[in-house]
């Protein structure tokens, strides 16, 4: 029978199922209680993406660039400031060249207590990278996020969630001890590489989750989105309230040239006040949950 990629109904079932199982959910790594006996862990993050989002298709528009330029002038700070202000950490996963573009950001990140995690070189699509490019680029970004903070990341967001047939077994070969770029549960799990329990915790990501899908816009295409602040903030507020119901986790993804907007700030500072009133909620980094969940499984952790 044919395994042609065009004709997938041809295929034998070793091969789609060879497929299903490259990267898989493992087992969950849900806690029985969160520190300290919290209900919910919160997880804050932002993808600060920058030029980042042009250069990678040719950094041909600067208007589009000075659109990423604001998330670093005007939103990170405005976000930092916020986060100070309800001494909550956060996490932010940076672009390599958005760093090196804004050594501040980068340094104040980690300065003020959050963590800084691997974002790709230049936000490329890693399924459009072979092996050995993509394993480059990641240990590339790593070395220059740690010469830039002083402390080198022990996580990765891959650039729009694209995770290649290789990215796993890179993020193997680095000793990261979590990935946050795949939606196969609410809940933390163990990652499976081809059926392997490979003690990476895996913290899901959604879209649902995500200020892009309601704000980006891009006036040359069909890219025309847009949801007003408080609709998005209701769909963030039901999220939390059903993790906070469960006793599970609040993954929230956000972007500096989106949500650092005047009019859209507001939806941060709403969720932390709202997840402040609800009893038993941790506000954790990344890495502080990737360890406890890793802890509480009695997973290996690297470093």
């Amino acid at each position: 029978m044919s395994t042609d990629a065009e004709k997938p109904w041809t295929w034998p079932e070793a091969v789609w199922r060879a497929k299903v199982d490259h990267v898989r959910a493992g087992r969950s790594l849900a806690p029985k209680q969160w520190k300290n006996g919290a209900r919910c862990a919160v997880a804050l993050s932002f993808d600060s993406d920058h030029e980042t989002i042009e250069l990678r298709f040719g950094g041909n528009s600067h208007g589009k660039m000075s659109q990423g330029q604001y998330g670093a002038r005007k939103g990170s700070p405005r976000i930092l400031k916020l986060l100070e202000r309800h001494g909550v950490p956060a996490t932010f996963f940076m672009p390599a060249v958005s760093a090196m573009l804004h050594p501040e950001e980068a340094r104040a990140v980690v300065a003020t207590g959050h963590e800084l995690g691997i974002h790709s070189w230049i936000h490329e699509f890693n399924s459009k990278l072979d092996h050995v490019t993509e394993r480059d680029l990641a240990l590339r970004a790593t070395e220059t996020l740690e010469k830039l903070s002083g402390r080198r990341p022990v996580g990765m967001r891959t650039a729009s969630w694209d995770f290649s047939p290789y990215t796993l077994k890179v993020i193997r070969e680095m000793g990261l001890l979590y990935d946050s770029s795949l939606m196969a549960d609410d809940e933390p799990y163990e990652l499976l590489d081809q059926g392997e329990a490979t003690g990476i915790v895996e913290l899901p990501v959604e879209w649902i989750r995500d200020d892009a899908i309601y704000f980006n816009m891009d006036r040359m295409a069909s890219l025309r989105p847009y949801t007003g602040p408080e609709t998005v903030l209701n769909i963030f507020r039901r999220e939390l309230d059903m993790a906070h119901e469960e006793g599970g986790l609040y993954v929230l993804t956000m972007h500096p040239h989106h949500i650092g907007h005047r009019s859209r700030i507001f939806i941060l500072d709403e969720i932390i006040r709202h997840a402040r009133s609800l009893p038993g909620v941790w506000f954790a980094t990344h890495e502080e949950i990737a360890r406890y969940c890793a802890a509480e499984a009695g997973l290996r952790q690297p470093g």
